[in-house]
């Protein structure tokens, strides 16, 4: 099985999950790739915004609203079967939401109670010095921006949401474009 059909198959089984959101994880990560793509994302953003919560399926959840490290989790999924500008912003979207809460004076108010309560579990917002760190990391820029575009239009169970068959030429180029 390639890794285009091995998402697939999470997402038709894990992925209907719901973690204390009003859609399932499956509808919300294609909500969130539609956004990358209606916005402009580059193939890999879009790419990184469709998986971004893949580590959600890999493992048995740690609670109600799921795995705390599905960030990390996500990323290595990811980086065996894609390129790093594809597997970083997974990996670093968890991140991306500390970071922002440690920036944007309003934002943690504005995420939705589940993201609220995972950040108490995930560290919360970041210290001077963890944000330093974050930045300097290759693809923080890309994590950032999948962040905003999950949290602005990921969560919206009143617009269409495309099927995975809508992207699957995108990952079977970036799958087969990843030299792996």
């Amino acid at each position: 099985m390639n890794a285009v059909d091995e998402f697939a198959a999470l997402m038709a089984d894990r992925g209907r999950r719901n973690y204390g959101e009003n859609i399932t994880i499956a509808e919300h990560s294609l909500l969130t790739a539609a956004s990358a793509e209606a916005n402009g994302g580059s193939d890999t953003l879009i790419a990184a915004c469709l998986m971004h919560d893949v580590g959600h399926w890999l493992d048995e959840p740690d609670d109600d609203y799921g795995i705390h490290s599905h960030g990390d989790l996500g990323g290595d999924w990811v980086a065996a079967r894609f390129p790093a500008a594809v597997a970083e912003p997974v990996r670093l979207h968890v991140e991306a939401k500390r970071y922002l809460c440690a920036h944007e004076p309003n934002y943690h108010d504005q995420l939705s109670p589940a993201s609220q309560y995972t950040l108490t579990h995930q560290g919360g917002a970041m210290s001077s010095a963890e944000t330093i760190q974050f930045e300097a990391r290759p693809h923080f820029d890309e994590a950032v921006q999948l962040r905003r575009w999950e949290d602005a239009y990921g969560k919206l169970a009143v617009v269409e949401i495309l099927p995975l068959g809508h992207f699957r030429p995108l990952l079977d180029r970036l799958e087969t474009g990843s030299g792996q």
